[in-house]
């Protein structure tokens, strides 16, 4: 009784997605979706980074989008945004990063992983991070090249999008443009059009705005008011830290109801398979919407985004809001989203 109720409910749910001109984020064709795994060698730095590939039917070159995990987890993680936004046309590279991925618990005695998680969760491995992307980026070019590679010609990287969860956010806040050590210090990727940050973070130091101010490509973020980090070093207010700093491009930000730090996975925090996770459903339907809007230049799905449509798919209590120049966009249908602008409109 309880899935046929669930079911009617997705349904209804459902039902006020599309738009008058019929555009439906959550619409997806039934072609299979092919999942590949890989190795990137980055020789400089004696580094091997696992990435799992999700490919989109057909043998078109598509839009790229990056995800970086969190704090202990894998090229293996959120298997329902890589199926959904590759059935969508887009295909999504899952990047493992070595120092804090699964192995910082795995091989650990329960008793000891969250201390080790807290080591992990360091200035270094973040700089590992943070570098692993372009090189990641630099090998995908180089296969998209080589006629025998899997991933030949499949790869249209002039529009990239960069996404992660909570570390994978911070490292995605890092290659979209956040500038540290007061300016000194910057690892932005000009090859990322637009990002996507689950439970992002604010900088442990200095002043955020000033951090921000140099992220000059559209960012949706995401979190919950139950989003506070597993090892306790950011609370669920220091997540709306980040959004009112981004200033120099289109933002829009969704801060869930109840949802928690484990909201945006597909595993509780016991590593146990998520159930109809209710989050899930608008998750998708907003970052597919934002996608196409960015990395597609669909005008469609930008006006789905900044109309009511993105509202129908949340449930009261969840917070939904854009800055200016994201609201600039619905009073002037004209400008053009970062697909066919570029990067520091």
């Amino acid at each position: 009784m309880r899935s046929i109720a669930r079911w009617l409910l997705g349904i209804v749910a459902s039902a006020g997605l599309a738009t008058a001109d019929g555009y439906d984020p959550l619409k997806v064709p039934e072609a299979e979706v092919a999942s590949k795994i890989f190795d990137v060698k980055d020789a400089g730095r004696d580094r091997t980074l696992p990435i799992r590939v999700y490919l989109p039917a057909g043998k078109a070159a598509a839009p790229v989008v990056i995800f970086s995990h969190g704090l202990g987890g894998s090229r293996d993680n959120n298997p329902y945004l890589g199926n959904h936004w590759a059935k969508r046309g887009y295909v999504v590279v899952f990047l493992q990063h070595p120092g804090s991925d699964e192995t910082v618990w795995k091989d650990t005695p329960r008793a000891g992983r969250m201390g080790a998680m807290r080591e992990a969760a360091s200035a270094n491995n973040l700089i590992l991070r943070v570098k692993d992307v372009p090189a990641v980026l630099d090998e995908l070019g180089k296969w998209n090249g080589e006629k025998d590679h899997p991933l030949h010609a499949r790869l249209d990287l002039r529009h990239t999008g960069m996404s992660g969860h909570s570390f994978g956010a911070v490292t995605t806040q890092a290659v979209a443009g956040q500038s540290a050590a007061g300016g000194r210090m910057s690892f932005t990727d000009s090859r990322i059009s637009a990002a996507v940050m689950f439970s992002p973070s604010p900088p442990k130091l200095g002043d955020p705005a000033a951090a921000f101010s140099s992220i000059r490509i559209p960012c949706l973020l995401m979190t919950g008011t139950l989003d506070t980090s597993p090892i306790g070093n950011t609370g669920a207010e220091d997540r709306l830290k980040v959004f009112p700093h981004l200033t120099q491009a289109p933002a829009w930000q969704v801060v869930f109801d109840k949802a928690t730090h484990m909201s945006f996975g597909d595993r509780d925090l016991q590593g146990n398979p998520e159930d109809g996770n209710r989050y899930h459903q608008p998750i998708l339907a907003l970052t597919t919407a934002f996608w196409d809007a960015e990395l597609r230049g669909n005008k469609d799905a930008e006006a789905w985004l900044v109309g009511e449509a993105a509202k129908s798919v949340m449930k009261p209590g969840d917070r939904w809001e854009m800055n200016a120049r994201a609201k600039d966009r619905s009073n002037d249908p004209a400008q053009p989203p970062s697909a066919s602008a570029g990067r520091g409109r």
